[in-house]
């Protein structure tokens, strides 16, 4: 239901982009479906002149639940620097998102007390009541385990275990490590690489021939053999060879003497 309030907005905005109501409708149905990070846009848009809305809980918020812890709080201390300004009583909305932050960042004393003075103002039988209270007993648990738990639990453990672990020394300090370590990143860039020798594809090897022992192909053999060197050179052999001269034409016998007459001559008278 509220997406499709959403996009009624969405056409009302149409028609008036600059409809203070409907922004803060939008602005608030965009926290309640939680979209976040488009809700956080929103408080960062530009207003008019004329425009006195704060959205500044409503960024500080989206920050939260953005995960964004830092920029939240900073957010919240300058909610609260207006309001010491202003003289104003802070907002319960605020110191609930404040508690919400001190847990999520680790600080559960700081949560704690925070969750203390909401519960002393709020009405025993609503729903924010019951909230503080589970909020308050999860950060009291945090420091009571901080407090005494871990030492209940180390007491528990059997001493096989826990006498390496008071008699250790303290672990080193970061700052050693990380000169180790870029001291070692530093030899291992100075070091030359060493090139790896290609090793042959095997699978690229035709059947029966071994790398470096089998000699290589005719690189000729994709022409005709007419076209190929050592057809060319055979030929060449063939036609200079059988002594050096040619054989001439023998002349028939009696070829070259004078016909004679086959015929009886005429006598003389």
């Amino acid at each position: 239901m509220r997406l499709v309030y959403l996009l009624a907005l969405m056409t009302v905005l149409r028609l008036a982009p600059h409809d203070r109501d409907a922004l803060q409708t939008k602005l608030f149905l965009l926290l309640q479906t939680d979209q976040y990070a488009a809700a956080l846009a929103m408080t960062e848009l530009p207003r008019e002149a004329d425009d006195s809305e704060d959205y500044t809980f409503e960024k500080a918020y989206s920050l939260y639940r953005l995960h964004k812890e830092a920029d939240a709080s900073a957010a919240l201390e300058e909610m609260k620097a207006k309001s010491g300004e202003s003289e104003g009583e802070v907002d319960r909305g605020v110191l609930h998102l404040e508690a919400q932050l001190a847990y999520r960042q680790g600080s559960y004393q700081a949560a704690f007390d925070l969750y203390n003075q909401l519960l002393d103002t709020a009405e025993p039988s609503s729903e924010e009541h019951s909230d503080i209270l589970t909020n308050l007993e999860a950060a009291q648990k945090h420091l009571d385990f901080l407090t005494s738990g871990f030492l209940h639990a180390l007491d528990a453990l059997p001493p096989s275990v826990s006498g390496p672990l008071q008699t250790a020394p303290p672990p080193q300090q970061m700052q050693q490590q990380v000169t180790s370590l870029s001291a070692l990143a530093s030899a291992s860039a100075s070091a030359p690489a060493v090139q790896k020798e290609k090793k042959v594809r095997m699978k690229r090897v035709p059947k029966g021939v071994v790398p470096g022992v089998t000699p290589p192909p005719d690189p000729e053999r994709w022409l005709k053999k007419s076209e190929r060197t050592a057809f060319a050179q055979g030929n060449r052999r063939r036609k200079g060879g059988g002594g050096g001269a040619t054989q001439g034409a023998m002349e028939p016998a009696g070829g070259g003497g004078q016909k004679t007459s086959g015929g009886k001559g005429k006598k003389k008278r």
